[in-house]
């Protein structure tokens, strides 16, 4: 956790995630550079140059789109200001939580849990090490989520962070709640 300044002398609080889930999309990365290449390679001997060049430049694509996604994991952390907490997933997905909505963190779930529709897990293949309950459901696109899974680089930093700033936050009531 680290606490820098912002607008009005008020501290933002800053928590990566970059170093839990970058090298998943690290692995992702490889295979699709290996794939490339052989995608190339195929096509180039069985359809011809013209198919070869198309295909290239689509996954070529696709791995600059992974790359600007790992690039924005470290650009963009969870962060808590202005008495809002706000998650995010590189560029792909923010969501914003007023403090007051946050009820706590749970630090066990299964992955029946996670699969919820209120539940958005934002550690995309790997194992979240938190889960932020919400008192009042909040609405992102088309559907409700009540709670938000992450894998946070420290949890622990997260947890004493959101304990110390939540309104009527207690950790040990939260712990027993049962989603849906």
């Amino acid at each position: 956790m680290a606490a820098a300044p912002a607008d009005a002398g008020a501290a933002v609080l800053v928590f990566p995630y970059h170093r839990g889930i970058g090298p998943t999309l690290g692995v992702l990365l490889a295979l699709a550079m290996v794939e490339t290449v052989v995608l190339h390679v195929v096509a180039m001997a069985l359809w011809g140059r013209g198919v070869a060049l198309a295909l290239g430049l689509l996954d070529l694509s696709a791995v600059a789109l992974l790359v600007a996604l790992l690039r924005s994991l470290r650009r963009r952390p969870v962060t808590i200001a202005g008495g809002c907490l706000t998650l995010r997933l590189g560029f792909l997905k923010t969501i914003r939580v007023p403090l007051a909505q946050v009820t706590g963190l749970r630090t066990d779930w299964d992955a029946e849990t996670l699969r919820q529709r209120d539940v958005l897990n934002l550690a995309l293949a790997n194992w979240p090490n938190v889960m932020v309950a919400l008192s009042v459901p909040v609405r992102m696109r088309r559907r409700w989520i009540g709670a938000i899974a992450h894998k946070l680089d420290d949890p622990a930093a997260f947890a004493r962070a959101l304990d110390s700033l939540a309104p009527g936050s207690d950790l040990d009531k939260v712990e027993h709640i049962q989603y849906k």
